[in-house]
């Protein structure tokens, strides 16, 4: 008996990457808008990181092992991705409390609910984020202004993000270029210098993790490139109909979660398509439902609602766009 053989379906091939490796790989690619956070807002951002991280590993790790009564996986370090991407997301000077309720919604609910990582169907921590901007819209929307490190929690003061600024100010009937000396220019928000959530203030941070993320080939260049590149094109087209009524594409790739939300978000392995044909038309799908949302829609930024649209035609998509089985007799004529 002990010289049976052990057949298995198919894939036999083994790769080296584990689950914590490439959440590893995340978090130190998420290390420079984090550094970046905290130059600006202070302490405020440390506070709001190590909250959430708690939080959502305290959630996981109690749910696992009390409800659940499954092994405990939150060594693995997806927890602490959700905690710190769902800070990303957060005014550096919410209040705690809140923190604690978006944690939960993003673990229990967006996550563990459906059977822990790798059933979720939507990022669990733009479902905490979502979550937190209907119930609490006046704190979430409250964003503080950069002021460098010596900011505390609670004395930041609060000012409107770019994207707010020029929404507002359309719908009091002020053109693009009227709106465009109220707002930083694209070199400031490249580097970080307005308004906005802790982790989407700093372009060049996020570059630097995406490229990090490119070069260990922890995910591939389709999804962040076809989500820029959509909305690049479709704002282009926009701008060129009517100047004054719509911004620039540099504008709208630069101010609020674009970057976040195409290198971190929307490449999550659990809820992005599996084969490249595939991550276009999702990546694509985003960034057009972003700009629907941001030019039509009641809110000034989309990226959140548009990931979890897409997110949720992934199983379609990956069940009626495959790629060639491996072996398959081409007929021709």
């Amino acid at each position: 008996m002990s010289n049976l053989l052990n057949v298995s379906p198919s894939p036999h091939e083994h790769g080296q990457e584990t689950t914590r490796k490439l959440m590893t790989g995340v978090i130190i690619a998420l290390i420079p808008a984090f550094l970046a956070s905290v130059f600006y807002f202070g302490y405020g951002a440390i506070i709001v990181t190590a909250t959430s991280v708690i939080s959502c590993m305290l959630f996981e790790y109690l749910i696992q092992r009390f409800i659940f009564k499954k092994p405990v996986t939150i060594t693995d370090g997806s927890a602490v991705v959700t905690g710190i991407l769902l800070a990303f997301n957060l005014p550096s000077n919410i209040p705690v409390f809140i923190i604690i309720i978006g944690a939960f919604v993003s673990i229990a609910i967006a996550k563990m609910t459906f059977g822990g990582l790798g059933n979720n169907p939507f990022n669990p921590a733009l479902v905490g984020r979502v979550f937190m901007l209907i119930s609490f819209p006046v704190q979430m929307t409250s964003w503080p202004v950069p002021k460098g490190f010596a900011t505390g929690y609670t004395d930041a003061i609060t000012g409107a993000t770019p994207l707010a600024i020029v929404k507002e100010g359309l719908k009091n009937g002020d053109t693009i270029q009227q709106l465009m000396a109220q707002v930083p220019g694209p070199a400031q928000m490249f580097l970080g210098k307005m308004g906005g959530s802790m982790g989407e203030v700093a372009a060049v941070a996020l570059l630097i993790g995406l490229i990090y993320l490119l070069v260990k080939r922890i995910i591939t260049w389709h999804i962040p490139v076809s989500i820029i590149g959509s909305m690049a094109i479709f704002t282009t087209i926009l701008w060129l109909i009517n100047p004054d009524k719509n911004a620039d594409p540099m504008f709208h790739i630069l101010a609020g979660g674009v970057l976040l939300g195409a290198i971190f978000m929307a490449t999550d392995y659990v809820t992005s398509p599996m084969n490249p044909k595939t991550m276009m038309i999702y990546g694509c799908g985003i960034g057009i439902l972003t700009v629907v949302i941001r030019v039509w829609g009641a809110y000034p930024e989309g990226v959140s609602f548009a990931i979890l649209i897409m997110n949720a035609f992934v199983p379609l998509m990956n069940a009626f766009i495959k790629p060639k089985r491996f072996g398959e007799v081409v007929k021709n004529g």
